[in-house]
């Protein structure tokens, strides 16, 4: 099964791809992740990609999708993959369809994860992270026994430059303006399914089981 998954920052889509992965036996496929993995590995693909971002340069559309060619290649994802954060625009999804188009497959659900902006601003906002253990607390939703302190360790707790609001919303600005039309593209084609992310992360687990019929 051939998934692209999308959410918001803080919408829990990392929590959900790891239990769709699990659930069906196949990949979770980040950009990020593949081109660590191509540099690594020194693919053609990986070493034209090292190339351009050594320079600060944006990696190009057509280095991308060579890595993500490469990837697709590998045993793991023979069965399907779930792929996050790619594509990110209509020129790459289209490329994307090419290639799946190439391999004589094609995209099965695009699976939207759904949250409102001050939604998520409140959940993220709220959040506390311990300087010395890492654990992270939430002001509403997990509030430390004492302020400011960390029940795992008694370590300070502090808000991260990502957990404030002016960032937040540079985030979910961004977001918005990337996936809106991807969303319309993969509309058109009938299989974009969106699910409600403000539920407990089971009722979300359930509704994307329900909404791919997996």
């Amino acid at each position: 099964m051939n998934i692209i998954l999308i959410g918001p920052p803080g919408a829990g889509k990392g929590t959900q791809a790891k239990r769709m992965i699990d659930r069906l036996g196949v990949p979770q496929i980040s950009t990020g992740d593949m081109f660590r993995a191509a540099v690594k590995e020194g693919t053609p693909m990986g070493l034209k990609a090292k190339e351009c971002m050594d320079k600060g340069a944006l990696v190009p559309d057509e280095i991308v999708i060579g890595v993500v060619k490469e990837r697709f290649q590998k045993p793991d994802a023979k069965k399907g993959f779930v792929l996050d954060g790619f594509p990110r625009t209509i020129e790459q999804a289209k490329a994307l369809d090419a290639l799946l188009t190439g391999m004589g497959t094609k995209l099965d659900h695009v699976v939207v994860i759904e949250v409102p902006d001050d939604f998520l601003v409140e959940r993220l906002t709220g959040r506390r992270t311990c300087k010395t253990c890492g654990y992270m607390h939430h002001v509403k939703f997990d509030a430390p026994k004492t302020e400011g302190v960390c029940d795992k360790c008694s370590g300070d707790l502090y808000l991260r430059d990502d957990d404030k609001e002016a960032t937040i919303r540079d985030r979910l600005t961004t977001y918005h303006g990337q996936t809106s039309p991807l969303i319309e593209y993969y509309g058109k084609a009938g299989i974009v399914r969106k699910v409600d992310g403000t539920k407990s992360m089971e009722d979300v687990q359930g509704a994307i089981k329900k909404a791919i019929g997996a």
